[in-house]
């Protein structure tokens, strides 16, 4: 493997998932990182800060001194020891900082002087990070997109994954994109959710395609906003509507925010489960109390407290249909009409499960 991957390298990179160790300081991994990396610092954030102060007031070579007083002895020792045991787990791993400076070099070099070899990113986290920027923007600018609209539980995320060519951002948020969407692991940072964004467009690989499949999102999937560029591209782009029956509806809602949800719970006993579960219900609910009214809340909230509380199984399920129902006809249908009341010009196609997949095969397919 080449001492130094270069930007033409990088594709392959993240296409392949290739292992990397990631050396800088705690907060800045924080900040924005990458799927495959491992956080194994040269510098913790102590140590950077007090290596900042002193180049500032005393210069580079004061700063790489004071570093390497920082880490030596049995400090060195033990980073070294973290690199190693990766590398042995991960022989085709390469080594990034901030910008493929001086602190992977160091750490290339004193790998090197063990005899292990660790290939180094030119430009470090900051070439990589722009890679994937570029990539998002030339999608934008040159791609194909159509957008798969349709009310509210007519399963579009189940539909996108089941396409060839899609790219499903909810799942890259960890939101459903909705006041009920929230997910117990919480979301992640909005830069390594623009670099998931452009690895799966790397991994498409978005050139082969003729369109690529989006849901019909607004700029804002829970706290991450999608890429200005992109999502105008988006609002740009024909729309393809899923149409299902109610009784579909109510039975996909009641087994991605319900069922589906309860069980991410389940790492508890079952009255903390029971009990956290419904707090995260009934919470959602609350925060859309003032766009439903005092009224429709109060009886919507009763519902679902019996439905949460009954100790039936069948009964239980009954009445959270029940609930979802009366919210679909009397909150989301509503809402959703109305916004697509601005879109129906860009209405291309209109068709249930079966028929949105038998009229999607022909998009992408080969001439």
């Amino acid at each position: 493997m080449p001492q130094l991957l270069r930007e033409s390298e990088f594709r392959n990179l993240f296409t392949q998932d290739l292992p990397l160790i990631d050396v800088r300081a705690p907060l800045e991994f924080e900040h924005g990182a990458f799927p495959s990396a491992l956080n194994l610092p040269l510098l913790f954030d102590t140590e950077r800060h007090e290596i900042g102060k002193k180049y500032k007031a005393a210069g580079k070579d004061a700063a790489i001194k004071l570093g390497n007083e920082l880490v030596s002895g049995e400090s060195k020792a033990e980073r070294l020891s973290h690199w190693q045991k990766f590398l042995q787990a991960n022989p085709s791993a390469a080594v990034y900082c901030f910008r493929g400076g001086l602190r992977s070099h160091t750490v290339q070099q004193w790998l090197a002087d063990l005899d292990i070899d660790i290939p180094l990113v030119e430009g470090g986290y900051k070439a990589l990070r722009r890679y994937l920027i570029n990539t998002i923007e030339t999608v934008s600018r040159h791609s194909q997109l159509m957008i798969i609209g349709g009310k509210t539980g007519s399963a579009k995320t189940h539909l996108l994954n089941a396409l060839n060519f899609s790219i499903d951002l909810e799942g890259l948020a960890n939101h459903r994109g909705s006041a009920f969407g929230r997910r117990i692991q919480g979301q992640p940072s909005q830069i390594d959710f623009e670099n998931q964004l452009g690895i799966a467009l790397l991994k498409l690989p978005f050139e082969n395609a003729q369109q690529l499949f989006l849901e019909d999102e607004s700029r804002s999937i829970g706290s991450m906003s999608v890429p200005k560029e992109f999502h105008d591209k988006m609002t740009a782009s024909p729309i393809a509507m899923l149409e299902e029956s109610m009784k579909v509806r109510v039975e996909t809602i009641y087994k991605d925010y319900i069922y589906s949800n309860f069980q991410d719970f389940q790492n508890a006993d079952a009255d903390t489960a029971r009990e956290n579960f419904s707090e995260f219900l009934l919470g959602s609910l609350e925060r859309i109390k003032r766009r439903l009214g005092a009224e429709k809340h109060a009886e919507l909230h009763t519902t679902m407290e019996q439905a949460l509380g009954h100790n039936d199984p069948a009964e239980s399920e009954a009445l959270h249909r029940q609930w979802i129902e009366r919210l679909l006809c009397d909150y989301y249908d509503p809402m959703y009409e109305y916004q697509m009341s601005k879109k129906l010009d860009r209405v291309i196609y209109r068709g249930n499960r079966e028929e949105f997949l038998a009229w999607a095969s022909h998009i992408n397919r080969p001439d």
